[in-house]
């Protein structure tokens, strides 16, 4: 969502939590975004102030999946567009916002990156996560080192388990079906690329929500039950 705050109002809405008890809400790759406050600053941060409010109110209904930008911020790998550094302009924002608070601020949101999960499974077999290792890295990839209570140095590089699952861009089918039986699932739900209609289906295992700009897609699907790709491609809506 990079920052959309408007966006994230209308999943809110359209998740309506409170009247439904049963309802999980997934979100991922909140920060990094367009919008700035007047001295420059990245306003992202705000997405994870409202996720921090509403996990603390939805405890274990609301999920937060790491991205390849809340990675570069927690470990301080460089990610910029052109000449722009989107860790500073984000450290930025936060003290702009926070003024002498800011370390503390900042410092809470980092072991929330830490905190974050990385895969989740439903029960019906779909696997969701915010992209999925390249055939080199799927070649070494080991699912229990995304079960350690803290990863490795080595997870969280390049070529590692975790910078694999948040960084890679491998879309092909073969490599779809190669993921899906390490970790024993059926279909996948990534973020990760852009798609100019809020969504793509790139393989017949795998589809690709966006939800920054307009349109602006998620998809609402059951876990109680089994489910095919087509099904839940028609299950995909716009805000």
């Amino acid at each position: 969502m990079h920052g959309s705050v408007e966006n994230f109002r209308l999943l809110l809405k359209t998740a309506d939590l409170g009247a439904n008890p049963r309802r999980h809400l997934v979100l991922q790759e909140l920060v990094h975004g367009p919008f700035r406050y007047p001295g420059g600053g990245d306003k992202s941060h705000q997405l994870l102030d409202l996720l921090a409010a509403l996990k603390c109110q939805y405890p274990e209904r609301v999920h937060f999946l790491l991205g390849n930008h809340e990675l570069a911020q927690w470990q301080n790998q460089r990610i910029g567009k052109g000449d722009v550094d989107q860790n500073v302009l984000f450290r930025a924002g936060v003290d702009e916002a926070y003024g002498d608070h800011g370390p503390a601020i900042y410092a809470a949101y980092l072991e929330l990156f830490a905190a974050a999960s990385v895969l989740l499974f439903t029960a019906n077999r779909v696997v969701l996560c915010h992209t999925l290792p390249s055939a080199k890295h799927l070649a070494v990839f080991a699912l229990d080192a995304l079960e350690r209570d803290e990863p490795e140095p080595r997870d969280l590089l390049l070529g590692g388990a975790i910078h694999a699952m948040v960084w890679d861009r491998d879309l092909s089918q073969a490599n779809a079906e190669a993921f899906l039986r390490k970790v024993d699932g059926d279909w996948l739900i990534t973020g990760h690329i852009p798609c100019e209609r809020g969504f793509m289906v790139p393989n017949n295992r795998q589809i690709i929500l966006d939800a920054l700009g307009t349109p602006a897609c998620y998809c609402r699907f059951p876990t109680d039950r089994a489910v095919t790709q087509d099904e839940l491609v028609s299950m995909i809506s716009e805000l």
